[in-house]
């Protein structure tokens, strides 16, 4: 992929099947992470997604995410802090910051959700869209999570 200067970039990275939980798992994160980048409200640029005419609006798993982490965030927060250790929220990368919210949000809110679903997925998006380091860490955090809120593997 170029840019209108001829230099390249990254490549984008697959788009999945809409209608999977992955896709609206990717869809929330990046509504998630752009609201945390630009530091607007998750509603304002959610709604936006709602309107892209290029995207399409995001699933309803994808909604339901963001608005939980939305409403949950100060608790979702509280946990991802006392799990990661030596870590603070504000000081976590932002691909890491989100994706810890929404899997948290999903160990959480959504026990029919299997943990190991919630943690391979979460691991494999780290390894994907953050650091070299992002996949260990974030199994990690949410490892804590897991075991604090579903009790033991």
């Amino acid at each position: 992929m170029t840019d209108r200067g001829g230099r390249r970039g990254p490549p984008e990275p697959p788009r999945l099947p809409q209608g999977t939980r992955s896709a609206a798992r990717r869809r929330a994160l990046d509504i998630l992470f752009e609201a945390d980048l630009l530091d607007r409200p998750v509603a304002e640029v959610l709604a936006r997604h709602r309107e892209d005419p290029e995207a399409g609006p995001p699933d309803a798993y994808a909604v339901e995410l963001v608005d939980g982490v939305a409403g949950g965030l100060p608790e979702l927060d509280a946990r991802i802090g006392a799990a990661a250790e030596h870590w603070t929220i504000e000081r976590m990368p932002l691909v890491d910051r989100n994706l810890l919210r929404l899997a948290a949000y999903e160990l959480t809110a959504r026990p029919e959700v299997p943990t190991a679903v919630v943690l391979d997925e979460a691991i494999e998006l780290a390894k994907l869209l953050s650091t070299a380091d992002s996949g260990r860490f974030v199994n990690g955090v949410l490892a804590a999570i897991a075991a604090e809120v579903r009790g033991p593997a």
